[in-house]
């Protein structure tokens, strides 16, 4: 009789520790609480905001999305140049352009907003279209970006768009073309379908694997941006801004361990510029909180190091 009083004693500590521990469903309700305090500040953020702000935001772990404004159509700015980069390194997988491939200095495809290819030698200095998508991400060299469009082609950038299932998010003219953008052919996204972008990008089904974790080291390039302006040192981002007057956007992935995210944030109609660009930077600093929360620490809540 001891004996089984032991081991009966002993399966009541092992059932007890096990309820200890955390269920799903609470689990989940904790996260849930964390996740709406996140959308409050977020949209407090955007309130406060004179512009019109949109925001998506895509857990790219359990898929969890935040949207405010998401579905409205927005002009892209040089955002739109996650698309042109995403076709280059989709034609290199597959046929097309590829990244080894020779660009010779013209001085004819020089435009606005070229500090770098402005400075080059025409006929005489040589690139491949890895160093003209460095140029387009790295500075947003809208030269290098123009050249890369006639080289993969507006319309292939548009039919792959067209084909997953993104219907506002369009490339209809190329940088600097004032004209055309006064005709009406600017260059649009949702918040909603940037994101999606991303998600399918993250996934690594259009790129591969080797294709993917070089597309995310390219656009991840250093440069001036709004996304990362008030996370911590360390945090590791893959996103492209974009500035026009009125407009400021941001779009990309934030690497948090354990559980990275994809975020868009539009912003236009604007009339001070530093303001849309701190609104962004305050939206992605809130949604970090939540991820970095949810990524370092247990069920329970706790940080174990």
């Amino acid at each position: 009789m001891p004996i089984l009083r032991s081991a009966a004693l002993v399966i009541a500590v092992a059932t007890s520790t096990l309820s200890a521990q955390d269920s799903p469903e609470s689990a989940k309700a904790k996260q849930d609480v964390l996740w709406a305090q996140m959308q409050d500040s977020i949209r407090l953020i955007a309130k406060n905001t004179d512009a019109v702000v949109g925001v998506a935001i895509l857990d790219l772990t359990d898929h969890r999305a935040f949207y405010l404004n998401a579905e409205s159509t927005y002009p892209t700015a040089s955002t739109i140049k996650i698309a042109v980069l995403a076709e280059l390194y989709r034609q290199n997988a597959g046929t097309g352009a590829k990244l080894g491939d020779v660009y010779a200095m013209d001085v004819k495809d020089v435009v606005g907003g070229s500090d770098i290819m402005g400075g080059l030698t025409p006929g005489i200095s040589k690139l491949t279209n890895r160093d003209l998508a460095t140029m387009m991400i790295a500075v947003s060299d809208n030269s290098a970006t123009n050249v890369l469009i006639d080289r993969v082609g507006m319309d292939k950038v548009n039919s792959w768009l067209g084909g997953l299932g993104l219907k506002e998010t369009r490339l209809r003219r190329h940088m600097m073309d004032v004209k055309a953008a006064q005709a009406g052919r600017e260059n649009t996204a949702t918040p909603h379908e940037l994101v999606t972008l991303l998600d399918g990008l993250h996934k690594g089904d259009v790129l591969g694997k080797p294709g993917t974790d070089e597309f995310f080291k390219m656009l991840g390039t250093g440069k001036m941006s709004f996304i990362p302006r008030l996370l911590p040192d360390g945090v590791r981002t893959a996103n492209k801004p974009g500035d026009l007057d009125a407009v400021r956007n941001d779009a990309g992935i934030v690497f948090v361990p354990n559980r990275p995210f994809a975020i868009a944030v539009m912003t236009t109609f604007g009339r001070d510029h530093r303001e849309q660009e701190m609104a962004i930077a305050r939206i992605s600093r809130a949604a970090w909180s939540y991820f970095d929360r949810v990524g370092k620490s247990s069920a329970l809540g706790r940080i174990v190091k």
